[in-house]
């Protein structure tokens, strides 16, 4: 059950990256993955009237060359969405945005028994009709992870990256952590496709040798640059919740996996803020039921 991941990357659960610095045999030279994944929020009520519901989908691709003495560098390219829907369509404060990710990761072997991990990412998070370079950001992830046993492995890792207001810096600190504790359960600091910044946590469960049942949670955050229409011309949008999904994974070989979820947002919060960084409002809303599928296919 080695899925041992970066963190603070992907909606809730799911898809272990190519880019996790683990002590597992890995294939010399070129491997290759794609990963996408679909969820649907049904509606949730706001606090200052209205409703909402959200959509969301991404695609992955990422091809890793993996060299001698566990070194392996690569390049990871991203696209998805989150599409909203207010009740209140007067007062809505965004709709479509987009998603862009590309990153480099880099895995390198520190003595016997660590593995350090560097991934710089460039992000570009805007509405649909804003500039895409005003939503640009960037940063890194990084950390080391040393294997004590054979059943733990463990370290910490960090993320830096700027943000729309000039000067700031969004940095938060991380574990790592992949734990067999027996044959059947596992607990991992785990990613997947389209997880925002902050941090999660996988419980895991094997039926048998394909089949899975996962207990997932994380902290969810995205912000991203708004039109120049609207409430907030030129803006800045942000969704803040913590999902909680109970997931099931069939993985029939170890190139492909498939997995289905359900759960709930829990501790949901929107703020718009003025293109300046200034907060205009903020509304909390209610628990909304969560269901999604994701896929992973490596060759």
């Amino acid at each position: 059950m080695k899925t041992f991941t970066l963190a603070c990357c992907s909606t809730i659960l799911v898809l272990g990256m190519v880019t996790s610095p683990t002590f597992a045999q890995q294939r010399l030279g070129w491997v290759y993955q794609i990963d996408g994944l679909a969820a649907y929020q049904s509606n949730a009520d706001l606090s200052e009237g209205g409703e909402f519901s959200a959509s969301r989908a991404f695609l992955r691709t990422t091809a890793l060359y993996n060299l001698n003495g566990g070194t392996s560098v690569g390049l990871s390219a991203s696209i998805g969405s989150f599409d909203y829907n207010f009740s209140q369509v007067d007062n809505q404060p965004w709709e479509d945005i987009r998603d862009i990710r590309i990153s480099v990761p880099l895995r390198f072997r520190a003595g016997n028994t660590a593995s350090v991990f560097v991934s710089p990412q460039v992000r570009w998070d805007y509405q649909s009709g804003a500039d895409a370079a005003d939503g640009r950001t960037y940063g890194v992830f990084a950390g080391i992870a040393w294997k004590l046993s054979e059943s733990l492995t463990i370290g910490p890792a960090f993320g830096a990256f700027s943000q729309f207001e000039d000067g700031d810096i969004d940095f938060f600190p991380a574990l790592l952590v992949d734990w067999d504790i027996n044959d059947r359960w596992n607990l991992n600091t785990g990613s997947g496709i389209g997880a925002t910044q902050g941090p999660g946590l996988t419980l895991s469960y094997a039926l048998n040798d394909t089949m899975t049942l996962g207990l997932s949670a994380r902290s969810e955050r995205i912000r991203f640059r708004l039109d120049e229409e609207g409430l907030a011309p030129n803006g800045i949008g942000e969704d803040k919740s913590i999902p909680v999904v109970v997931s099931f994974g069939y993985n029939p070989n170890p190139g492909i996996s498939l997995n289905v979820f359900a759960g709930a947002e829990l501790d949901g919060r929107l703020t718009l803020d003025d293109a300046n960084g200034t907060e205009l409002s903020r509304q909390n809303y209610e628990s909304a039921p969560l269901v999604g599928v994701a896929f992973r296919a490596r060759f």
